[in-house]
């Protein structure tokens, strides 16, 4: 039986590392930012229909992959290169050797990369979909909302993190050698955690070439510096220990309900991070606090030779602490209170954008037929000419197939008229408008108005569900 939750502050200040979503890899909010293309989009054999934020590389969307199985398709997480580094050789060149080296990392604490493309000139990572929230979301929503996160959740938090980790920094070749990896980028929003309680590291595919971008903006520098080791502060050659570093200052803020890093006014958290002061947490009575206290201060020791030297010496002090002190949580339990608290809101909306794209790709819900006289018309006659006009009218049409959307398709493209429809009853003509040549010059404006009526209306409606 599991002992009582204890819980902690939420962290007021937000947490990040990058310019990221308010939302996770789950990812199932809009962001700020505005997508750099109309959606849906299709991008190789991925249907692109929600933006949910851009790091300091990529676009990330919330995307749906052809599986090759009839209509059957799954989510997946897409980042897309932004196009100015997306051109950039060396940098190309770097995307594409260390997402194929996340490929190989097969674990269940760790995000899969499942696939690196080019396609319409942009350059983009495929991952695991993972319905849920980045750690960052979870912390905002916390403090958002006056929930406190339980301390039992928080070690859990960090527990899983440091498997996949340490799973990354053992990994080797098939001829055995050790392949050294090292994500570089250990922060909240890259530890994304799902409704069915699971904890995943992401993007150990792009964090090293980071260091070619080159010009990032600001508070992406700042954003990353909140993170990392001194000596990753100071330009140093980094190891694993570095990532400990960086779960160590996740697991203390988690603690503390606050942020570690702090820059005064005019100094540069980079600065700060070089530096590595770390104040002492404060008290909150829990059992055997001080062994819990000491490994966090280990694990951010700044000389690293006193640090812990492997992300699995950190994780085994951790699990013997939570054994001992009965501060253990399970999966399920963790999943639960996940989706109790905060899961319904994000399932809806994602559910809800999942429903605009296939409304989108499938076409119009119905089409605009004009109401003539069905009198038959001479040869030499254009069509319509001479045609008596009455208001057009709106009739439902059975849904056209589904139409892969096109690169150059935008979701509010004017309803096509070349659907077969059931031709409309015979009816009489008005007689105030039965005058030849003038019936026929009023049909064609006023169908055309009307049409452009209903495409206004659809498109300030797609509008407002996006961004609801």
């Amino acid at each position: 039986m599991e002992a009582p939750l204890r819980a902690v502050p939420p962290v007021l200040t937000p947490l990040a590392s990058r310019v990221e979503p308010r939302s996770s890899a789950a990812r199932a909010s809009l962001s700020d930012v505005e997508p750099a293309s109309i959606l849906p989009r299709r991008l190789g054999r991925y249907h692109l229909f929600a933006h949910i934020g851009r790091g300091g590389m990529a676009d990330i969307y919330l995307a749906q992959a052809e599986t090759g199985l009839g209509d059957t398709r799954r989510l997946v997480v897409i980042k897309e290169v932004l196009p100015l580094l997306a051109h950039s050789p060396e940098l190309s060149e770097m995307l594409v050797s260390e997402a194929r080296l996340a490929s190989v990392l097969n674990h269940a604490n760790i995000v899969k990369v499942e696939d690196l493309g080019r396609a319409q000139g942009s350059l983009f990572i495929a991952m695991e979909y993972v319905e849920g929230l980045d750690l960052r979301e979870l912390l905002r929503r916390c403090a958002k909302a006056r929930i406190a996160l339980p301390v039992e959740f928080s070690l859990r938090i960090v527990i899983e993190a440091l498997r996949g980790l340490s799973f990354a920094h053992r990994a080797r070749d098939e001829a055995g050698r050790p392949l050294g990896i090292v994500h570089r980028d250990v922060s909240p929003s890259n530890v994304l955690l799902s409704f069915e309680g699971e904890v995943k590291v992401c993007d150990f595919g792009i964090a090293r070439a980071h260091a070619l971008a080159g010009d990032l903006p600001e508070e992406t520098i700042a954003g990353k510096a909140g993170y990392m080791s001194p000596e990753h502060a100071r330009g140093d050659v980094i190891d694993a220990r570095a990532d400990v570093f960086a779960a160590g200052i996740i697991l203390w803020e988690m603690l503390a309900g606050r942020r570690l890093y702090k820059a005064g006014e005019g100094e540069r958290l980079l600065a700060v991070a070089r530096a590595a002061e770390i104040p002492a947490l404060p008290s909150r009575d829990l059992p055997n606090e001080a062994e819990l206290y000491a490994i966090v201060a280990k694990a951010l020791r700044v000389d690293r030779g006193e640090r812990y030297p492997t992300a699995a010496a950190m994780l085994h002090d951790l699990e013997e602490y939570t054994a001992s002190a009965r501060m253990t949580a399970s999966q399920l339990r963790f999943g639960e209170w996940l989706m109790e608290s905060f899961g319904h809101e994000v399932v809806r909306d994602r559910r809800a954008r999942e429903r605009v794209m296939r409304a989108l790709a499938k076409g119009p819900a119905a089409v605009i037929v004009p109401i003539y006289p069905s009198a038959p018309r001479e040869e030499s006659r254009p069509e319509y000419d001479n045609t008596p006009s009455t208001f057009p009218v709106v009739r439902s049409a059975d849904p056209p197939a589904v139409r892969e959307a096109t690169p150059a398709a935008s979701p509010v493209s004017p309803p096509a008229l070349d659907e077969p429809v059931a031709e409309p009853a015979p009816i009489a003509p008005s007689r105030s408008l039965a005058r030849g040549d003038e019936g026929a010059s009023l049909f064609r404006p006023r169908v055309l108005a009307v049409a452009l009526v209903l495409v206004a209306l659809a498109y300030a409606a797609l509008r407002i569900l996006l961004r609801s």
